[in-house]
């Protein structure tokens, strides 16, 4: 059997056997448990299957040189990660190098957990450049778990030297062809395909969400990597943020749930690490109006349910019985869709005018799409979708309807699918699409 491949494995292998593609470093980040690792191991077999060479090391394994052959390879070996030093990222970078000069078509070296070397990058960036001087036929791929920003640290500038790849968060048709996922197991347990084969074992679901996923996040891509001032309050707020997946939050009222001080501004900015970090993303109120939309309070939306049911206490039965915490689930398994299908030059925003509100406004240059969801069979009012169409009559709207069973419909005046067929394609298809 053929194991699943995400369309990422293609996408990198093209960037890798492709001549015709400038030399630039391939970045690939993304949250934790994203299946960064998978990605480049399918990709190295095909490449090397392409006639290309090429090794992948995992920078924080004790064994991560103990395989590699040739004249440097004894020196390359460190036995203690905690001694992955710049100099030895030169030595297997030079390892590299030979390994490119004696194949015609080059060599690939990925380097995993790249964020465990410090300053690294200012060292990435010399050897880089000296490979562009020389014509070196070298490929690299770096991999860190970390948000990009922190990983290349505020001073450095890599503009130009490196290729983004972006791995995000498992979608639902990912999870059905890669795990045979229901539509109510995706939403209950989320996209994340290291816990997937562990959903019959509920405490041991539970136990792989909170130390593989949420532990590191906070200990290895936050804390080792950027400065915070109050760590106790980072890790509350970590286990909060879930809580109010869906709500529009003060900062002030987070501060206040949080125990120890914490000023409004410090809750900020750990939500923006939180937003970096894959974890949570923060939307902006719409207005039609870029300056006036950054003022507003945000609403907060995880970017994979699994956090909100792992943490929460409730087992796969009571979550669906509880139609309001279902509720929360659907809208939030929604957004995270809406945000992990985003293209460059997309917002997602909700808009609210009391009484009124919209979950979520999909929007791309002119064009704007108002989403409604609503968990349940039954819709009893549509008049926030209204009032919003009202507010900016050349928008679109479009109502989602929390069941896996209700076909395209109409409620009045809006078009109704059901979450099944939303979550099955990009946020692109429905900003462009939609009627």
């Amino acid at each position: 059997m053929i194991p699943f491949q995400r369309p990422h494995v293609g996408d990198l292998v093209r960037l890798l056997t492709d001549d015709r593609v400038p030399p630039r470093i391939v970045a690939i980040t993304g949250p934790r448990q994203s299946g960064k690792t998978t990605i480049v191991r399918q990709a190295l077999r095909r490449v090397r299957a392409a006639g290309v060479p090429g090794e992948r090391i995992a920078v924080d394994d004790p064994e991560g040189t103990a395989g590699l052959s040739g004249p440097r390879a004894g020196k390359a070996v460190v036995p203690d990660p905690r001694l992955r030093t710049v100099d030895w990222l030169i030595r297997v970078w030079k390892w590299g190098r030979e390994r490119a000069w004696e194949h015609p078509r080059g060599f690939v070296l990925a380097l995993d957990e790249i964020q465990v070397i410090p300053a690294w990058s200012r060292a990435v960036k010399g050897l880089w450049d000296r490979d562009r001087d020389t014509g070196c036929p070298l490929k690299v791929v770096i991999l860190g778990s970390a948000p990009w920003a922190l990983l290349t640290g505020r001073g450095e500038s890599l503009a130009g030297r490196f290729t983004p790849f972006d791995v995000r968060h498992w979608s639902l048709a990912e999870m059905v062809d890669g795990f045979d996922f229901t539509l109510d197991e995706y939403i209950y347990f989320g996209g994340y395909p290291g816990a997937a084969p562990l959903i019959q074992d509920m405490k041991a679901w539970r136990r792989y969400v909170a130390y593989s996923i949420v532990a590191p996040v906070f200990g290895r891509d936050i804390l080792a990597l950027t400065r915070v001032d109050k760590p106790s309050l980072m890790r509350q707020l970590v286990d909060l943020v879930p809580d109010y997946s869906g709500q529009i939050v003060r900062y002030d009222h987070l501060a206040g749930r949080l125990r120890g001080t914490g000023h409004t501004t410090t809750v900020a900015h750990y939500l923006d690490l939180l937003s970096d970090a894959g974890i949570v993303a923060q939307l902006p109120k719409y207005s039609g109006s870029a300056v006036r939309r950054t003022g507003s309070s945000p609403k907060l939306n995880v970017l994979n349910t699994g956090l909100m049911t792992a943490l929460s206490g409730y087992s796969f039965e009571e979550a669906l019985a509880d139609r309001t915490f279902w509720g929360r689930l659907v809208e939030s398994a929604v957004g995270a869709h809406l945000h992990n299908t985003l293209e460059v030059s997309m917002r997602l925003s909700y808009w609210r005018d009391d009484p009124h509100e919209v979950d979520f406004v999909l929007s791309q240059g002119p064009r704007v799409l108002g989403i409604e969801v609503k968990s349940g069979r039954r819709v009893r009012s549509v008049r926030g979708l209204a009032a919003f169409a009202k507010r900016f009559p050349r928008a679109r709207t479009l109502l989602v309807i929390g069941t896996g069973d209700v076909g395209r419909s109409a409620i009045g005046d809006q078009t109704v699918v059901s979450i099944n067929e939303f979550l099955a394609a990009p946020a692109s298809h429905w900003l462009e699409r939609a009627p």
